[in-house]
């Protein structure tokens, strides 16, 4: 059973009853997004390379809320976003409608998200003219892929409600899609997920975490 809540910045996320984890911050869902992935992973990105162009791999699709963000930023800034969300458990188009993200973003890109969505489900969609999207539905092990990304937006559930996300097996696998010089960023921070990291190859960064956490961690993929 999935419902919708209220955060603390006014913008819905959804809880999962059987998880029994909510998919945003309630705390802000919007803001922690924004704080998480948009400000600490895309944009540092986008400062430090200056490309015309990133990619985006994001290991937990749930709400399309951080791609939704990532588009529209991407698109006011003139980049073109190749973005691939991994999504063992997509969420329906209608579910997705009643989000209230629209107040987000622009009108067009929330329309075009909107019809596109199902079909990103099986196949690659053009969103607008310099952004395109594929959602797979599958458990991030059995993800494969020939493309190599900028950025990893790592979201799964919390380690206590879904571990096996939170493996070395798992962040090994999906770290392999990973550019050198590449950024994963991902809401939490513990000491399991900073010795795995290390281990992968990463320079680790413990940066200022969204309202609600202190910390959260940034790696920098170095080999």
């Amino acid at each position: 059973m999935i419902e919708f809540v209220v955060t603390s910045d006014g913008s819905k996320t959804l809880y999962h009853a059987e998880i029994g984890e909510h998919y945003h911050s309630r705390h802000g869902a919007v803001q922690e997004s924004k704080h998480v992935f948009l400000s600490m992973g895309l944009r540092h990105f986008l400062e430090s390379q200056h490309p015309d162009a990133v990619s985006i791999l994001e290991v937990g699709f749930g709400t399309g809320l951080n791609f939704l963000l990532s588009a529209d930023y991407c698109r006011l800034n003139g980049v073109a976003l190749d973005y691939t969300g991994v999504e063992a458990f997509p969420l329906s188009a209608t579910v997705i409608s009643q989000t209230g993200y629209d107040a987000y973003v622009s009108q067009g890109l929330w329309a075009s998200f909107l019809s596109r969505y199902t079909d990103s489900l099986r196949t690659v969609q053009q969103i607008h003219d310099t952004c395109q999207l594929e959602v797979a539905q599958c458990e991030a092990l059995q993800f494969s892929t020939v493309k190599l990304f900028d950025v990893l937006y790592f979201d799964a559930f919390a380690a206590i409600r879904q571990p096996a996300m939170w493996t070395e097996e798992t962040l090994r696998h999906v770290c392999t899609f990973l550019k050198p010089g590449g950024i994963f960023v991902t809401y939490a921070i513990t000491g399991h997920l900073k010795r795995c990291m290390k281990g992968l190859g990463f320079t680790i960064e413990k940066v200022q975490g969204a309202p609600g956490k202190r910390e959260m961690l940034r790696a920098i993929k170095t080999s």
